[in-house]
């Protein structure tokens, strides 16, 4: 994706954001604001960690690197349905006693400021659960309100800076009456999902949350930051197993993208095929092509089959991870890991990008002999092209879930990006 075409995506989303039209990604707490070692812990934790890692690219450093996962609890479990249940409930008694308050979002608030508009923000905080009560309703930006901000910027699965800014106050707006309406479309979703995770070990994709869990028997092993499929390349619902794994892949580029990418990019800049290692084969005889020898005017370009030879700058990275579907997506590493920092991760063709990729490489190959973490390293490191099948390959889920619940009473929401839930958004009314 090129970086104008990622800016506009940014600012489309900010436009819809800063309306306050779109369901935005958001989440309460209906229980203790600051309940220790909980799902939200862990989220903010997560969170705070994704959003550092973007200035250092620091995200694919060895397992012990990491900081410690607070909550072992997967985003959903046998029991989300029952604790989606109690939120929508405790949602509806609010919506019935009148909700929430409309937040003024007229000025950035943040720690130190005193405002008027604080007043507020420190009720709507505290009717979600974000905010003790005990702290009061005044005019000031404390630090408690701060944290309050954090946890909720977390829980909506937007950037944790503890800043009340368009993206916070339109996610703050949302009117309660849509909130539950979203619940119930994703109760339905979450009760549809009750075989797949009783797994003993299993891989969950949220594409709304653009995250990936490895779970066994029943706990959160290992999770990652994910970029999932654009608004008009979107990431599919599936099932599926995982059975192989392509160290130092090669990437060859889909008909798709060579057509809606490659060939107008080649138009503008004729050396970009030479700059990114990728070359041009026929399909029938391997034989290679020269740039020049294609008219990058027409669609001919089609025809041919362009491979991206492994190497730092290869758009899968280090490590491709397949399973069977007719939809030709898989999981991937990526040279560009400081997009896994950012709050809009719908950035790929389909594909799944994963933030620690080698972390989940070694969770798949625990059972296959001879597969350490020190030897993924070291064949990573010597650029070898490897192909590894998988002795125990895992089940893959890839779902669509706006809103959940975890044991603790926190209610996570997230933006409705595919407009699949069927409520009143930006995108839906022009």
């Amino acid at each position: 994706m090129t970086s104008n075409s990622r800016n506009s995506s940014l600012k489309t989303r900010r436009q819809i954001l800063a309306a306050g039209l779109g369901l935005g990604a958001s989440a309460l707490a209906m229980r203790a604001a600051h309940a220790q070692q909980s799902a939200l812990d862990a989220l903010l934790d997560q969170r705070l960690r994704d959003h550092r890692s973007g200035w250092g690219d620091s995200f694919d450093s060895t397992a012990q690197g990491q900081a410690p996962i607070t909550s072992p609890e997967p985003m959903f479990s046998p029991a989300s349905a029952i604790n989606l249940e109690t939120a929508l409930r405790q949602h509806s008694d609010m919506m019935n006693r009148g909700g929430w308050p409309t937040v003024p979002g007229t000025t950035q608030l943040r720690l130190g400021v005193r405002h008027a508009n604080v007043q507020p923000l420190r009720e709507r905080l505290v009717m979600s659960g974000d905010l003790s009560q005990q702290w009061g309703i005044s005019d000031i930006f404390d630090s408690y309100v701060d944290s309050a901000v954090r946890r909720f910027q977390a829980r909506h699965g937007l950037i944790v800076d503890g800043v009340m800014g368009p993206e916070g106050f339109a996610a703050m707006n949302v009117p309660i009456g849509l909130r539950v309406r979203q619940m119930e479309t994703n109760l339905v979703r979450i009760r549809s999902m009750g075989d797949l995770v009783r797994g003993d070990r299993y891989v969950m994709v949220n594409i709304p949350a653009a995250a990936l869990e490895a779970i066994n028997t029943g706990t959160v092993t290992t999770r990652h930051t994910a970029i999932v499929g654009k608004v008009d390349r979107q990431t599919p619902i599936l099932d599926s197993r995982i059975h192989e794994l392509n160290f130092n892949p090669f990437w060859t580029v889909p008909v798709s993208i060579i057509r809606r990418d490659l060939i107008p990019v080649m138009q503008e800049n004729p050396q970009y095929l030479a700059e990114n290692n990728i070359r041009i084969f026929n399909w029938g005889g391997g034989e290679e092509l020269l740039p020049t020898q294609i008219d990058w005017n027409t669609e001919e370009a089609t025809q041919y089959m362009f491979r991206q030879d492994p190497g730092e700058i290869n758009s899968l990275g280090s490590v491709k991870i397949n399973f069977h579907n007719q939809h030709q997506v898989y999981l991937h590493d990526t040279p560009s890991k400081s997009l896994f920092g950012e709050d809009y991760r719908f950035l790929s063709s389909g594909c799944v990008r994963v933030q620690n990729i080698r972390e989940l490489v070694t969770w798949l190959l625990a059972d296959t002999e001879g597969w350490s973490r020190q030897r993924i390293d070291q064949v990573i490191q010597t650029g070898e092209r490897l192909d590894v099948r998988i002795e125990n390959p895992a089940p893959l889920y890839i779902n669509y879930v706006t809103a959940w619940a975890a044991s603790d009473g926190t209610v996570n929401f997230r933006e409705d990006i595919y407009n699949r839930d069927g409520l009143p958004t930006l995108a839906s009314n022009g």
